[in-house]
Order: structure tokens, then C-alpha cells, then sequence
């Protein structure tokens, strides 16, 4: 497979992505932009949308029933040179399967990931996945 996307400079405050019938307003101001991904967001949003599309790619060949899935992740970067040490994740997922199935859809996830796979190749990425609980509702 294939992937394109263009992206364009529209003014000092912002940028805009496209692929297929979909745009995305980028944060590439310099002072920052509060509606809009910056880049390190967008890294991230992408490794959230991996798993949530490996999880909806899995749970019908696994028989896996959930209610709904969260992914919660966090960044460490290095100044100089900038660099993404790590990436935290917590992956939390509503349903009443046991935790050795949960423990199997995690292991899923983690090893068909086509964007965690190239983050794992490149730093740190470690997580884990949670049952929801009321104690895990944001």
C-alpha cells in the first residue's frame, strides 16, 4: 500500500492537510495555535488511530465484544537534538471479556500496528490496557 497526503502553507498561523475528501487545519505557527494539531499532536493522534483501527480490525476475528475503546498518550521529547524519546499509552477499553482476552487484543494490536510498528522501530513506545472503570472515564 500506498499513502499520499499534500500539505499546504495557508498564512503564518496554519497549514492544511489533504488526502481523499478530507482536510486538516495544521497548527505551523510559530507562537502555537490552540485549534489545530501541532505536529507532535498529529504524531501522536496518528499512533491513537492505529490502534483503534487495529482494535476494529480484530475484535470480529477474535469474537472480542467491547463497548468502546480510549487511547490516552503522552510524549517525551529531547531539545537537542529534538527528538521523541518515548511514547506512553494507556489504552482503555470498555467490555466485559476477561483479562486474559484483553491481554489478547493488546498483543493484536501491538504486533499488526502498521504506524506503532514504525514508532516501536524508532523509540520508545510502551503501554498498557485497562479495563474502563469509573475510575478511568476522563
Amino acid at each position: 500500500m500506498e499513502y499520499q497526503v499534500t500539505a499546504e502553507r495557508v498564512d503564518a498561523h496554519g497549514s492544511l492537510a489533504r488526502t481523499k475528501d478530507a482536510s486538516l487545519v495544521l497548527d505551523t505557527a510559530v507562537a502555537g495555535r490552540r485549534d489545530a494539531f501541532n505536529p507532535a499532536e498529529l504524531f501522536l493522534a496518528a499512533i491513537a488511530a492505529c490502534m483503534i483501527k487495529g482494535i476494529e480490525r480484530v475484535t470480529p476475528m477474535l469474537k472480542f465484544d467491547l463497548r468502546g475503546v480510549e487511547v490516552r498518550l503522552s510524549a517525551v521529547r529531547q531539545d537537542a537534538p529534538p527528538f521523541i524519546q518515548r511514547v506512553d499509552y494507556e489504552l482503555i477499553v470498555d467490555t466485559d471479556e476477561d483479562d486474559t482476552r484483553l491481554d489478547l487484543l493488546h498483543r493484536n494490536v501491538r504486533k499488526y500496528g502498521t504506524i506503532s510498528n514504525t514508532v516501536a522501530a524508532a523509540t520508545v513506545l510502551a503501554g498498557v490496557i485497562r479495563r474502563r472503570t469509573a475510575d478511568t472515564v476522563a
